[in-house]
C-alpha cells in the first residue's frame, strides 16, 4: 500500500514537472533575440514590427548605425514586395525618416545616409 501511494504521488510529480517545463519552453520561446543595451522604446517597437503582417514573413531585421553624432535604428522590413520603405528611430524613438520606398529615398534630415556607420544587427528573423 505505501509503495502504490510513493509510486502515485511520483507520477503526479513527474506530470506536474512535464507541465512546468512545457510552460516554461512555450514562454521563453517567444522572447525575441534582441541585442543586449538596446533602448527600451526600440525593443517595444521591435516586438511590434516582429508581428506585423503588413510586412515579410522572413527577412525583416533592425540594425544600428552611427549617423549625424547620433545612433539610429533602421528597421528593414525585407526584400518580398518592390519599394519597401525602412523606418529610420534615434535611440530614443524619434521617427527621422525613411529610406528606399517607391521614391528610392538615400537622405535622412537632408543628408545622404550613405555615410553612416554600420554598427550592428540588433534584430533579426
Amino acid at each position: 500500500m505505501f509503495y502504490a501511494i510513493l509510486n502515485r504521488k511520483l507520477e503526479m510529480n513527474k506530470f506536474k514537472f512535464l507541465i512546468l517545463t512545457v510552460i516554461i519552453a512555450a514562454l521563453t520561446s517567444c522572447q525575441l533575440d534582441i541585442e543586449p543595451g538596446t533602448p527600451n522604446c526600440i525593443k517595444t517597437k521591435i516586438k511590434a514590427f516582429s508581428k506585423s503582417e503588413v510586412l515579410c514573413a522572413s527577412g525583416k531585421s533592425v540594425n544600428k548605425y552611427s549617423f549625424q553624432d547620433r545612433i539610429v535604428f533602421v528597421f528593414d522590413p525585407g526584400t518580398c514586395g518592390a519599394d519597401m520603405a525602412a523606418d529610420v528611430y534615434d535611440s530614443e524613438c524619434n521617427y527621422l525618416g525613411f529610406l528606399g520606398g517607391i521614391a528610392g529615398n538615400s537622405e535622412i534630415n537632408g543628408e545622404e545616409f550613405s555615410i553612416a556607420v554600420f554598427k550592428g544587427v540588433v534584430w533579426k528573423n
